[in-house]
């Protein structure tokens, strides 16, 4: 990247030098912005459409635009500055893939004025938001800005893989030189509409060494807390049903698995929550107040009823959004976007978005870590090699801050309850069906023997070893084998019917015993208790 360089003449003291290299002011700097974006990309639109090749990812183009104008630019009224801008062809295809026009994409920034944002980080970055509430503008450092350029080819091909990410859309990176000073600035989605009011918003990195809001941050109408704030206020953490959780897990895993193969690491999420039913949803004009890293525009002014963001994949929602339920959200405006949730009995609107992502292990980062972790846990410090702080972000956001709805578990558990019940039950009704048809043949059964019974015309004696049984039966039990002492028995019956000379065909009950019990024996129980089948098993 190019950059100015001044040097000092003859006689020239170093109160004239500070003063040429004296930062623009914000209105001349917002003036410049607008005035370079909609020159650059209207040029941009008289060149035709084709793939990117990787030499656009390293092409700058610049252009001088003197105030009193130019055969190629427009009369203006602020100090003369030149404009370039990065890589023009790459972020057209950017901006294509979310959805934004060359035409939106002026109206928004060109159209109005710039609304300036407060900046409570430890940079000295200045933050712009369209009046449209779609665009970031953020004023970055030298190396961030060399650093987003390197990045841009890897970029691409994340955005390709997957647009729904919570990592920052990039349109834009451009630089203004004005009176011998180099403004870098980019521009990124705006994660917190300004129209919808934040109750609480956090800068979470999933570390605690300093990680409290300070007390002049703390003092703000509308402030920025850190992690050991939240776990103070949100104990509890912020709680989704299944798929939702699912979702925003899903996709912070494979966001930080991106920055940590580009060996990025500091990041931040920046969240933003908003109470439903506490306060009205749609702010009014109300003073500028704050706002907070790169989508520092939770807090600020409103122009009108606010619009519905337009840029594809732009909200909370849309960038979590997949399969299932969560894929078939709609946004309207009156959530912005926003994701439900639940904080106790709270309803919430979740906004959120990983921030500050142009930080690489280098060197210096490197050495700060050191130097911090002699005098502090190494572990808790926010400066750390990317795959530690990777891991540790995840972790802190899908434990602490994000957690399942416990109704949800409870409601399957309940369900699986049943079912098991339901297949008992129906188990149960088989298993008697079955007893109910054993009995029943046990039934039949007894009925067949007890009218083998009744041949002799004779109503059966009430137990089956005493029936009277005709003549003709007589020759058939002699045919059945037994045992010797059972034959003897039936033999000494056999001829004392013979020895009688009367004719009669009745006959007195013929015992069936046996030599070691007697069947004829007297029963312990009544015979009406006794049980069918051993009735049965008797007789035969």
């Amino acid at each position: 990247m190019s950059s100015a360089t001044t040097e000092n003449g003859p006689g020239q003291t170093q109160n004239s030098r500070d003063k040429t290299l004296k930062k623009p002011t914000s209105s001349a700097l917002r003036g410049a912005i607008q005035l370079g974006i909609g020159y650059t990309v209207g040029n941009l639109t008289s060149k035709p459409d084709r793939d990117v090749l990787m030499q656009d990812f390293y092409m700058v183009e610049s252009v001088f635009m003197p105030s009193e104008g130019s055969n190629l630019t427009p009369a203006h009224h602020y100090p003369d500055f030149r404009f370039k801008t990065y890589a023009p062809m790459a972020f057209r295809y950017f901006r294509e893939l979310f959805g934004i026009k060359p035409d939106d994409y002026l109206y928004s920034i060109c159209n109005e004025p710039l609304i300036e944002l407060s900046n409570p980080g430890a940079s000295s970055s200045w933050f712009y938001v369209t009046s449209d509430d779609e665009f970031i503008i953020k004023t970055v450092q030298n190396k961030e800005a060399e650093f987003l350029q390197k990045l841009l080819p890897g970029y691409y091909m994340n955005l390709n893989q997957n647009p729904r990410t919570l990592l920052p859309k990039f349109y834009g990176l451009y630089c203004v030189q004005s009176g011998g000073v180099n403004t870098r600035l980019v521009v990124m989605n705006n994660v917190l509409p300004r129209a919808m009011q934040m109750h609480c918003k956090y800068d979470l990195k999933g570390s605690t060494y300093k990680r409290r809001a300070s007390r002049k941050e703390r003092e703000k109408s509308s402030p920025t807390y850190k992690d050991l704030d939240f776990q103070d206020m949100h104990e509890e953490g912020l709680h989704f049903d299944q798929d939702t959780y699912s979702a925003l897990t899903k996709t912070l895993q494979r966001d930080c698995r991106v920055l940590e193969s580009f060996k990025i690491m500091d990041y931040s999420l920046l969240l933003g929550i908003h109470v439903l039913d506490q306060r009205p949803k749609i702010r009014e004009a109300e003073p500028q107040t704050g706002g907070a890293g790169a989508g520092a525009g939770a807090a600020g002014l409103t122009r009108g009823r606010p619009l519905s963001q337009k840029v594809l994949y732009s909200t909370a929602l849309e960038s979590i959004q997949g399969d299932g339920k969560v894929g078939e959200a709609v946004t309207t405006d009156a959530t912005m976007g926003g994701i439900p949730a639940k904080h106790k009995e709270e309803k919430l609107l979740i906004f959120l978005g990983i921030i500050d992502i142009l930080q690489s292990y280098r060197f210096t980062k490197k050495l700060e870590h050191s130097w911090k972790a002699l005098v502090h846990d190494g572990d808790s410090v926010s400066v750390h090699r990317p795959g530690f702080y990777a891991d540790r972000f995840m972790k802190f956001m899908s434990t602490t801050v994000f957690k399942k709805t416990p109704g949800i578990r409870g409601a399957s558990s309940k369900r699986k309850r049943s079912s098991v019940l339901a297949q008992k039950s129906a188990s149960q009704e088989l298993l008697s069906s079955h007893r109910e048809e054993k009995k029943e043949e046990r039934r039949e059964r007894l009925e067949r023997a007890r009218s083998l019974a009744s041949l002799s015309g004779q109503v059966p004696y009430p137990r089956p070893d005493q029936v009277t049984l005709p003549k003709g039966l007589y020759r058939a039990i002699s045919m059945v084998p037994t045992t010797s002492s059972s034959l003897t028995t039936v033999n000494q019956s056999l001829e004392t019917l013979k020895s009688k000379s009367s004719g009669d065909i009745s006959h007195p009950p013929l015992p069936l015993k046996d030599s070691s019990s007697s069947l004829g024996s007297a029963p312990s129980k009544s015979d009406g208790e006794k049980n069918d089948g051993t009735v049965l098993d008797e007789y035969f």
